[in-house]
């Protein structure tokens, strides 16, 4: 029996381990752990608004602290990097959306002659005819289809909406985290018993660290892209440059797809100007993206992060499944800290047994 414990009295003797309150205590977990998973699964979209803002305050981050090396304050550093990410956004903003608006607005205003175009078409004329065209139009367009298209309407102001909304929600996270992020780092560290507290904290650093290099890296390889790609569209006369350049700059972000990404739509662009200018855009990011792949990539990845290819791919395809682009973005600084673990911590304790 213990002893009496200060004010709170004499504690009494410990539950016997009956059947039931051994089937009891395993049914709890069982209902905690579906509550657990039913919590994650519904905040799930949050959860990935969530990860993105900690992957940019850990790319960030680098930045902060190089303007605090600068005895620039700690809340001024954080401004002046928060406010240049939104000055990017905003110019690539500026660059893409004029010429969609104005694209668009030539093809709205091109639809009649495109049709009276059709009219005169004997060929199609004759397919109307054949088919009653017409009057299948005409019996589709009743009270289901205007309600549906309203529908549409509607759910595509959603989509943009909820879209600012993520977006604000992602840079007020990111904010947030990249003010208080010494103050964050430290409480994840002191988690960890201190036995092994110095050990962790000495491969956390490292893997944050990885991530900010690897962040900055893409940035540089990307920012090279579209500024090759800005000169090269100068060159040979593709309309809207910079809005191509920062086309190329954005696809390159994305892991081993992204550069062809944009090279396609660059391509196209090409194509719809003249067949010398597609052919030409064809050969130039052949040959840029071997150099991209072969020479620049290596150079400056080499010194950041060390990601086996075929790991890289792997987890590249994996985090689309999983999570869309985003999980492509962050695949390679995740494999990098998971091998970074692997090998300081996994294979040493395997060998020690």
């Amino acid at each position: 029996m213990a002893t009496a414990s200060g004010r709170f009295g004499q504690p009494g003797r410990p539950l016997r381990r009956s059947s039931f309150l051994v089937g009891f205590t395993g049914a709890l977990g069982v209902l905690l752990a579906y509550t657990l998973y039913l919590g994650i699964r519904n905040a799930s979209g949050i959860l990935v608004l969530v990860v993105i803002a900690l992957f940019l305050a850990v790319g960030l981050n680098p930045a902060v602290v190089r303007l605090r090396s600068w005895r620039v304050p700690h809340g001024l550093a954080v401004a002046v990097v928060v406010l240049t990410v939104v000055l990017l956004i905003t110019g690539g903003l500026v660059a893409l959306v004029p010429p969609v608006v104005t694209q668009t607005g030539e093809f709205v205003t091109q639809i009649p002659s495109y049709i009276e175009e059709l009219r005169r078409n004997p060929t199609v004329n004759d397919l109307v005819e054949r088919y009653d065209v017409m009057e299948r139009v005409q019996a589709a367009a009743n009270a289901d289809t205007v309600g549906r298209a309203l529908g549409g309407v509607l759910g595509g102001a959603q989509l943009i909406f909820g879209t600012l909304f993520r977006v604000l929600t992602v840079l007020v996270l990111t904010i947030y985290f990249l003010a208080y992020f010494d103050k964050l780092r430290d409480l994840a560290y002191a988690l960890v018993p201190r036995s092994r507290r110095q050990r962790v904290s000495l491969i956390g650093d490292e893997i944050l660290a990885k991530v900010g290099a690897y962040m900055v890296g893409a940035l540089s390889i990307a920012v090279l892209a579209g500024v090759t790609t800005f000169v090269f569209a100068l060159v040979v006369g593709l309309p809207y440059p910079f809005a191509l350049a920062v086309v190329v700059a954005v696809t390159d972000l994305i892991p081993q797809i992204g550069a062809t990404l944009g090279a396609v739509i660059v391509s196209l662009v090409g194509f719809a100007t003249g067949l010398p200018a597609g052919i030409a855009c064809v050969v130039f990011f052949l040959i840029y993206q071997q150099v991209e792949n072969y020479l620049i990539y290596p150079k400056v990845m080499r010194r950041s992060v060390e990601v086996n290819e075929v790991a890289a791919l792997l987890a590249a395809l994996l985090g689309v499944a999983l999570i869309g682009v985003v999980g492509a973005l962050i695949a390679i600084p995740t494999v990098a800290a998971l091998q970074l673990i692997l090998r300081e911590v996994v294979l040493p304790r395997q060998e020690a047994r």
